[in-house]
């Protein structure tokens, strides 16, 4: 009888859970991890500590794994105001469970080995089918693991969700920086530059690039020619567009997304290279844009890639992409609790005007390498702008400051201690 006890207590004590940051980061990804955390300290009767993956899935597969649960209540707070990844990300994609089992095996290896029952995985499309994946395998081998997406990207290009955390910020950063730099470029249009060329993230959908359309509001404002992905570069007509808007305005501004493809496909700036994911590597549309003006026109011009600046800009984060962040970080813990499993927490509009959202789930099978691209109905009929339809599902998302603490004129975010769990497996891996 006293050893039925003993073991019904031992079914009964609380796992621990694992989450992982992946592929680029964000201005706001570390609000969802404070979320979670937040959250699953609230239930420390199920959930007994939380181990981050220290640079993502590979600190599972290594396992070089950071105990949160030494980390102050100041510094998991901080996290909410904090840009990057503060546990470390990684661009690394698992195969197929056919193609490279042992991988999965290990996973599950390293999760027994810690008492982990929980995996949340804080990433975008490729992320999503691997967490799918890891519930999968945990089926197949009889290890009873939850699995939750966290969604982030800041290409708002996952699947089903209304829009993704870490767009919202790249979009206000977008469009204030759209609007200031086309006042410096009319400044000086009469004697100096024409042609203001501003290349953003986006590598198959052009949600950032048309954000970039909220510097406007009225029909000649900056930016004047927005190249998405989903419209097909066409040389003639661009520069005949820009010529045009020189002669109207005195200048032209033009925001230009890195996926901008020709009518054979290939990406307008294609290294030749690719990325961890198998991705082709770009190597910088901007100039290539801006040149084309100046051997057509003799047009001095200027170019700039917004790059890391654009994912990174905590200080000018949107209120609303923080809230909708820390929301997404704090319903992963709630939806294991629950018991469900292969899920992941999605952010439903109820309205756009006043915007008002709500929390809803999604089946990671229906979010799992799916790509959503910018509805042609966003997109003006030259396909050189955006719609009215557009800027109504854009502003409530850069709505709003939230402005991280400052110190002697600095933001102040935090840093983790990040100290290790001991490892208990003898054999190492190697990915």
């Amino acid at each position: 009888m006293r050893t039925q006890k003993l073991r019904s207590k031992k079914r009964s004590s609380p796992k621990n859970a694992f989450y992982a940051q992946s592929g680029g980061v964000s201005a706001v990804i570390n609000a969802s991890a404070c979320g979670l955390i937040e959250t699953a300290r609230k239930y420390p009767d199920k959930i007994a500590k939380v181990y981050a993956g220290r640079h993502g899935i590979v600190g599972a597969l290594t396992e070089d794994l950071i105990d949160t649960s030494l980390e102050s209540r100041a510094t998991i707070r901080g996290l909410r105001h904090t840009p990057g990844g503060a546990f470390g990300s990684a661009r690394y994609k698992l195969a197929s469970i056919d193609k490279n089992r042992a991988q999965y095996e290990r996973l599950i290896e390293v999760f027994r080995a810690h008492d982990i029952g929980y995996f949340f995985y804080n990433g975008g499309n490729d992320s999503m089918d691997t967490a799918h994946k890891v519930s999968e395998i945990g089926v197949q081998l009889g290890y009873p693991i939850i699995c939750i997406g966290i969604p982030k990207t800041v290409d708002n290009d996952l699947a089903v969700t209304d829009c993704c955390p870490g767009f919202g910020s790249v979009a206000k950063y977008i469009a204030v920086s759209t609007r200031e730099a086309a006042l410096d470029v009319l400044s000086m249009a009469r004697t100096s530059t024409k042609v203001f060329v501003l290349e953003v993230m986006g590598r198959h959908a052009g949600w950032i690039a048309a954000a970039g359309g909220l510097a406007g509001e009225k029909t000649r404002d900056p930016p004047h020619i927005i190249l998405f992905p989903e419209i097909t570069f066409d040389r003639t007509r661009f520069l005949a567009k820009v010529e045009q808007s020189v002669e109207n305005s005195g200048y032209c501004v033009v925001v230009v997304s890195e996926g901008v493809r020709t009518a054979d496909g290939k990406f307008l700036a294609e290294a030749g290279t690719k990325d961890a994911f198998g991705h082709s590597q770009l190597g910088g549309v901007g100039p290539v844009v801006a040149q084309m003006t100046q051997d057509a026109f003799g047009y001095k011009f200027h170019w700039a890639v917004a790059d890391y600046l654009q994912r990174s800009a905590r200080h000018l984060a949107s209120k609303v992409d923080v809230e909708q962040a820390y929301a997404v970080g704090k319903a992963a813990v709630e939806l294991a609790l629950q018991g469900k499993n292969a899920v992941m927490p999605v952010i439903v509009r109820r309205s756009s005007k006043p915007y008002r959202w709500s929390i809803g789930e999604a089946p990671l099978a229906t979010v799992a390498n799916q790509e959503k691209k910018l509805p042609r109905a966003f997109i003006t009929a030259d396909g050189f702008g955006i719609t009215a339809a557009c800027r109504r599902y854009l502003l409530p998302l850069i709505g709003g400051e939230d402005y991280p603490p400052y110190i002697r004129g600095m933001p102040a975010y935090v840093a983790l201690k990040g100290r290790s769990v001991p490892r208990r497996l003898k054999q190492p891996f190697v990915v």
